[in-house]
């Protein structure tokens, strides 16, 4: 079975037990996922890992106040390897042993502001490319008079299988930028609509006020007696 993501409450007892609702992800070897992480909440997914295996976790906060996130990445021993306190983005390289590490987001400094996530989980040696080149190998024979061989091929098509999958990876990371820098632009343009119509109102309110202090210093307060 290919690798797992769950996705696990924080309010869960038994926080090492996968969730009967837990979220499964496809056999692939880079899955990614956006998700919103309340106020005062805190997030677990577990990832299962084989031995002398690479980890690789990239996250980025889309959008929320401060743009911010406690990150924490935990062995299956349950020892911290990875600690970020109220960091907007990270990168993280870990090379694995067997058993489930879990990853975290903790929101729960914030009391109002939610906060919308990204992350992307790239997944080595678990094991799948191993096989292939298994398969390959019997048919490996006979081809000396051939100026490619087999072996060649198989690197030549892993190569453009590896660029392939980093140019995905890209794409992903800067649909990711652009959804973030697109969050902070209309967050902008509401504020400055929101001062420039309170401006608005105050430059209003000073010219009637001005109109009419004008307007009394010229009014003949002197009452006529007939």
């Amino acid at each position: 079975m290919g690798p797992r993501l769950l996705l696990v409450p924080l309010g869960c007892l038994a926080l090492l037990l996968p969730p009967p609702r837990a979220a499964e992800f496809s056999p692939s070897l880079d899955s990614d996922f956006t998700f919103t992480l309340p106020a005062g909440r805190k997030e677990c997914f577990y990832q299962p890992m084989r031995k002398e295996a690479s980890l690789e976790l990239e996250y980025q906060v889309l959008d929320g106040a401060g743009l911010d996130v406690d990150f924490h990445l935990l062995s299956p021993k349950g020892e911290t390897l990875v600690f970020d306190e109220r960091k907007s983005d990270g990168v993280h390289t870990v090379e694995t042993e067997d058993g489930d590490y879990m990853f975290c987001f903790d929101n729960t400094f914030s009391t109002i502001s939610e906060k919308v996530i990204f992350f992307e989980l790239i997944l080595d040696n678990m094991g799948e490319d191993g096989q292939d080149e298994e398969d390959w190998k019997k048919y490996v024979t006979g081809t000396d008079l051939l100026d490619m061989k087999l072996e060649d091929i198989l690197e030549s098509i892993n190569s453009v299988k590896a660029r392939l999958s980093k140019s995905v990876q890209i794409q992903t990371l800067l649909r990711a930028f652009e959804a973030r820098d697109r969050n902070i632009q209309e967050s902008n343009f509401d504020r400055v609509n929101f001062w420039s119509m309170v401006n608005l109102g105050v430059m209003v309110v000073v010219s009637a006020v001005q109109v009419y202090m004008l307007k009394s210093l010229f009014e003949d307060k002197r009452k006529s007696r007939t």
